[in-house]
C-alpha cells in the first residue's frame, strides 16, 4: 500500500479523477467496496469512509505499477464542536478491493508512521530548546538529508535491540558518554 501525495506526477491526479468521476456517476461503471467507521473520542467525532476500486488495468498501463490490484480513497470528516473538517486521501495497493481490510491496514500504517516520526523527533532532537530535530536540522544538500535519516533509523533500531529498561533517549545519551556501552550496542557479545 502506498499513500499518494502531490509529488508523484500525474498518478495522484489520475486516481483522484477516477473517484471524482465515479462518485458523480454513482459508481455505475464499476463495483466499489466501501467501509465506514465512526469514532468518538477526545471530544471529537470522526467518520471515515474507505472506497476501493479494483478495476485498475488502465492505470497499470499508464503508470507501469507492477502488481497493482486496486486504488482506494479515504474520506475523513472530523467534527469538533460546531466545526467540521473533511479531507480525502488516496492510495494504490497490491491488495484486493476489500475496503474493510484496507481500512484496517491504512489505520495501522498511519499509526506506525506517526509513532516512528514521534520517536525520531523525540529521541534525536538536537537540544532541549529545539522542538524537533528534523524540523531544526540544517542538513539540506544533495543526498545528505536521506543519508542522515538512514543513519538515525539504524541508530534507533540498534538502541531498540539493546537490552535494558531505559528509554531510547536515555540509551542514546549513555552511548554518547560511555564508549564501552556504544561498542556493546554496535557489536553485542
Amino acid at each position: 500500500m502506498l499513500a499518494l501525495k502531490g509529488n508523484q506526477g500525474t498518478l495522484r491526479d489520475d486516481v483522484e479523477e477516477v473517484f471524482t468521476e465515479q462518485n458523480a456517476n454513482k459508481f455505475s461503471d464499476c463495483k466499489p467496496s466501501c467501509h465506514e467507521t465512526l469514532e468518538k473520542s477526545h471530544g471529537r467525532i470522526e467518520t471515515r469512509t474507505v472506497t476501493v476500486v479494483g478495476d485498475v488495468d488502465w492505470l497499470t498501463e499508464r503508470h507501469a505499477w507492477e502488481g497493482l490490484a486496486s486504488i482506494a480513497m479515504v474520506e475523513s470528516c472530523r467534527e469538533i464542536g460546531a466545526k467540521t473538517e473533511c479531507e480525502s486521501r488516496f492510495y494504490i495497493t497490491s491488495l484486493s478491493a476489500d475496503a474493510e481490510r484496507l481500512s484496517s491496514a491504512i489505520r495501522g500504517h498511519r499509526g506506525v508512521e506517526k509513532g516512528l516520526h514521534w520517536v525520531m523527533d523525540m529521541v534525536f532532537r538536537v537540544m532541549p530548546e529545539a522542538r524537533f530535530q528534523n524540523d531544526e536540522c540544517r542538513i539540506r544538500k544533495d543526498n545528505a538529508p536521506a543519508n542522515f535519516t538512514t543513519v538515525k533509523h539504524m541508530a534507533s533500531n540498534l538502541l531498540r535491540q539493546t537490552p535494558g529498561t531505559d528509554s531510547l533517549r536515555v540509551k542514546r545519551k549513555v552511548a554518547v558518554w560511555n564508549d564501552d556501552y556504544i561498542a556493546e550496542i554496535i557489536a553485542p557479545r
